[in-house]
């Protein structure tokens, strides 16, 4: 599998599964959050916004439903749970306000969807699974941050959706290469298909 260090991994257990033909295209909380640097979320770099532009306008000219997600959570925390305990970091995001807003790059356009969540996986407590179906969606493409974290969660929720997921490797992000690249290897391993941003564009292009 390109773009993952094959070598550092055992033989990978899964086969490949070829996409459908009715994708939606999830971009996963590409807010202010993970590329402000007074965040403590911030990412090391913006790399992926670029990646992730292309693949969110190849969906867009292809006709393929959008949705984005971002968190926020409620004024006192309390739809936050445990999360917010184990993750401290979390509490710019209480309240709403300029951290939770999408970046510019990826903003949404009109009409498309923005599923607010307080857990990592885009599933999870949200509409997300019952608004694909409605639209009968067998695909989901998922770019967006942090690899390990909600990226990593929203691909094995689509699989238990009965989704194929499809993971963008150059337009996802984590904080440091270890994780990006482990949890790649194991989505491919067991849970969704990892392609890069080209791939994904052309796939876009075949069901347009």
């Amino acid at each position: 599998m390109t773009g993952v260090d094959d070598d550092a991994f055992p033989p990978a257990l899964g086969v490949d599964l070829p996409p459908g033909r009715r994708p939606a295209l999830v971009v996963v909380d590409l807010m202010r959050a993970y590329f402000d640097p007074s965040s403590p979320l911030c990412l090391p770099s913006a790399d992926v916004l670029g990646p992730a532009r292309r693949v969110l306008d190849a969906a867009r000219a292809a006709g393929v439903p959008v949705v984005h997600t971002r968190v926020a959570y409620d004024a006192d925390g309390a739809n936050g749970g445990v999360f917010l305990r184990k993750l401290p970091a979390l509490r710019g995001l209480v309240g709403g306000g300029p951290l939770s807003e999408i970046v510019e790059p990826v903003a949404p356009a009109g009409g498309e969807p923005v599923v607010v969540k307080q857990y990592a996986s885009a599933f999870f407590g949200t509409r997300l699974a019952s608004m694909l179906a409605s639209m009968d969606v067998d695909t989901v493409i998922v770019i967006g941050v942090s690899t390990s974290g909600c990226v990593r969660a929203t691909a094995v929720d689509a699989l238990q959706h009965g989704l194929v997921a499809l993971v963008v490797r150059d337009a996802v992000a984590d904080r440091a290469s270890g994780p990006h690249e482990a949890n790649l290897y194991d989505l491919q391993a067991k849970y969704a298909q990892v392609v890069s941003a080209a791939e994904a564009v052309d796939y876009l292009a075949s069901v347009a």
